[in-house]
């Protein structure tokens, strides 16, 4: 029998209580509703409720988040899931007030290789070292972006769809203008990414399965990368 002949990673950060999320207060909550003390059956079960956000942790925006005629979660073609990917790296500069700039992409082509079509890109700000710290991590709207003109240029590369390591590749001061041009063009975007220092900055592959809700405007996502 073959072996799997890539490496999986796994780009996504398990939902507990105790996560990073827009808003103060709990976006997660998983509870027992029947334990196995509670089982006078011979084979006892635990059975549990999940209250959540539909934005929480490693999720995905389907158009229809900020799009009123956009298209919904269920909607999402799995072909559009699954693709090559790229990651930017401005770890090393990025901080809470940086925005990756038209130069940084500019600049990851021409030492690697031009951005192809139907690819997602993924930024790697190097945010995700305060996910175990919320209030650092959320920082009162205050962390690594993207700008407008990056999006632009992104679109007419043709890609599939965005990821970045923070709560979004918008600040809200800016008037989230990443959102408005992607998703406003039937593309994705993938929040909250983990592990991406694992992922090469080419030639890799994503597959982003997110829970398929009717009429859900973003949802959860068990995203993996898959590397030669």
């Amino acid at each position: 029998m073959r072996s799997f002949p890539y490496k999986i990673i796994d780009l996504t950060h398990t939902l507990d209580e105790n996560i990073p999320h827009w808003d103060e207060g709990c976006g997660f909550k998983q509870d027992n509703i029947i334990d196995y003390v509670d089982c006078n059956t011979e084979v006892q079960f635990r059975v549990q409720q999940i209250i959540m956000q539909a934005g929480i942790g490693t999720h995905i925006d389907a158009p229809a988040h900020c799009i009123p005629d956009g298209i919904y979660i269920s909607e999402i073609s799995l072909q559009d899931l699954i693709a090559p990917c790229v990651v930017i790296d401005v770890s090393m500069f990025a901080h809470s007030k940086y925005t990756v700039s038209l130069n940084d992409v500019k600049s990851f082509e021409q030492i690697n290789t031009p951005i192809n079509s139907n690819s997602f890109v993924f930024f790697r700000t190097g945010w995700e070292k305060y996910w175990g710290t919320p209030e650092q991590y959320r920082n009162h709207y205050l962390f690594p972006s993207i700008s407008k003109d990056v999006a632009e240029y992104l679109l007419e590369r043709g890609i599939k769809g965005i990821g970045i390591d923070t709560l979004s590749p918008d600040r809200p001061d800016d008037g989230f203008p990443v959102h408005k041009i992607l998703l406003g063009n039937g593309k994705y975007i993938i929040e909250n990414v983990a592990n991406l220092k694992n992922m090469p900055i080419i030639g890799g592959f994503i597959c982003a399965l997110p829970l398929k809700t009717k009429g859900g405007t973003e949802a959860p996502v068990r995203l993996v990368g898959f590397k030669s």
